[in-house]
């Protein structure tokens, strides 16, 4: 979770925090290890809000404070990689980077032991061992909470494109699963992990939270773990559908294109729209089995259209709002996955290469600690 800074303030709109979810893995066969205990005993205090447990022990996330802008917030995230790598060379571990681990099993995982986690694994019980997931979410501050829902609504529209963009997992368990983000259907495991019918009112919303705290299906709010979700105590609308990313230039492209987004659907006054869920549904499907490659149903028109002119049409709504905050280089990262290779689809090609051994060495030893061009 993005934590507060001192020097920022939390009603900002358009501010930007970042989370990131990482592997922790042997530094010698690229395994995972359960490492999370010491690395959380292991740094002070003041980086308390900096690093945060997962589901797993093998998991560490780490999130940046509130940034003002996108270059902030990919420096802040910088740092905290290199502080992981740094951590690592003490504690005998590096951060690999994907959006499921290529061989770990399920059977092998233990669980975090603490209060908020210990009410997951209760719940869903061996099924919580299937979420070996690694992802980057993105939060985007907005002072409105009408905002905040609109934002929900109207995003939900974009979800397919980002999935397909980033998708980074083709293995789960040993196995090549066919998927270009095994990690979506992994996670989606998880209730409540779906997206949502356009809510009305944030009235709306605490009328469902409400009812699922008084049926014992939640504890609270952030066991709502919605692909687009609103985060009211942080003031933020949270996108929780990007698999992790080795490179720091497209993890710099999707903080700028979330941040484009929720800008170009508040700035430009449009009103809420209802879109037909089965289509929206479908298209996720689409961006996870075949991501770029796919065929969907734009959302807008409901008719036929390829994954890459839905992701052009992304770029012609968000382009005014890029030019905005001065992040339009982003769009020629995004024209280079469209014409080369997305994260998932380079570890099929280090796999047919090298086998399992040498994809595991590549999602550990050519993570990203600088800002390439």
């Amino acid at each position: 979770m993005a934590r507060k800074s001192n020097n920022m303030s939390l009603n900002k709109n358009y501010t930007i925090g970042v989370e990131e979810e990482y592997m922790i893995c042997d530094p010698n066969n690229f395994n995972l290890i359960e490492k999370a205990d010491q690395i959380m005993s292991f740094i002070d205090d003041s980086e308390k809000e900096r690093f945060s447990y997962e589901l797993l022990l093998s998991e560490i996330e780490a999130n940046t404070p509130i940034c003002n802008d996108v270059n902030e917030a990919i420096s802040e995230v910088l740092k905290n990689r290199l502080r992981l790598k740094n951590i690592g060379e003490d504690l005998g571990f590096k951060i690999g980077i994907s959006g499921t681990h290529p061989t770990a099993l399920p059977k092998e995982q233990k669980f975090v032991n603490n209060q908020s986690y210990n009410w997951v694994t209760n719940q869903l019980k061996e099924y919580a061992r299937q979420n070996i997931t690694f992802s980057t979410h993105i939060h985007i501050g907005l002072e409105s909470r009408n905002n905040i829902i609109k934002a929900l609504n109207l995003s939900s529209a974009w979800i397919a494109p980002f999935i397909a963009l980033s998708a980074n997992s083709p293995f789960f368990g040993g196995v090549l699963t066919g998927m270009e983000s095994s990690r979506t259907f992994q996670f989606g495991i998880f209730p409540r992990t779906n997206i949502l019918h356009k809510i009305e009112s944030y009235e709306e919303y605490c009328n469902i939270k409400n009812k699922l705290i008084d049926s014992n299906s939640i504890e609270k709010p952030r066991h709502i773990w919605w692909k687009v979700r609103p985060h009211f105590e942080y003031n933020t609308i949270e996108f929780r559908v990007c698999d992790i990313q080795r490179s720091l230039r497209r993890t710099k492209m999707f903080i700028a294109l979330t941040q484009a987004l929720v800008h170009s659907i508040i700035e430009n006054q449009v009103s809420d729209k209802s879109f037909n869920m089965e289509f929206l549904n479908d298209s996720i499907w689409k961006a996870a089995t075949r991501g770029i490659s796919s065929k969907i149903i734009d959302p807008f028109t409901e008719n036929v259209i390829t994954m890459k002119d839905m992701i052009k049409k992304l770029l012609d709504y968000v382009e005014p709002s890029l030019v905005f905050f001065n992040n339009q280089d982003v769009i020629e990262t995004v024209n280079e996955i469209l014409s080369n290779k997305t994260e998932s689809q380079k570890q099929v090609e280090v796999f047919k290469k090298y086998g399992f051994d040498g994809l595991k060495s590549f999602l550990v030893n050519d993570v990203e600690y600088k800002i390439t061009n």
